[in-house]
């Protein structure tokens, strides 16, 4: 029996998922990787949007905004809902950084699991023991999540 993947390992392979589907620039996804915080969470694509999640299973979280494609050339950022925009970037790069700018207090590396379990794991944190995340997202010290990257 062999071991069950890392969250690293989850995480690798959604990028290089990502990579091969074929449904977001390339440019975009080599400007997204580059960048640590985003390259520690798990990416995921639908209508050419770029997405990023802070754990690995789905239904993905969507508290983080997104990068689409823009008619014309350059790209849009949006969300985290799909009713919020954030606006025009001329470059992934500029993309990137305005979703980089967004980015929640607690997007560190991927939990490994679903939505609900990474709640019911925040939850379980509580601010009197050192070292862990309240729920409102404040620290004095970074946690990482059950089996990070």
């Amino acid at each position: 029996m062999s071991p069950l993947p890392t969250g690293h390992e989850i995480v690798q392979a959604g990028w290089q998922v990502v990579r091969q589907d074929g449904r977001v620039r390339d440019e975009l996804i080599d400007a997204a990787y580059q960048e640590p915080r985003l390259r520690q969470l798990f990416p995921w694509t639908g209508m050419g949007e770029l997405h990023f999640s802070r754990c690995t299973d789905p239904r993905w979280t969507w508290d983080i905004p997104y990068i689409q494609p823009a008619k014309g050339g350059g790209y849009w950022v949006s969300g985290p809902l799909r009713s919020e925009s954030v606006g025009p970037a001329a470059t992934a790069e500029q993309a990137v950084a305005m979703v980089i700018a967004r980015l929640p207090s607690d997007a560190s590396p991927a939990f490994v699991g679903t939505p609900e379990q990474l709640a019911t794991h925040e939850a379980s944190l509580t601010p009197d023991r050192p070292g862990t995340q309240a729920l409102n997202g404040t620290s004095s010290q970074p946690v990482p999540p059950h089996d990070a990257c």
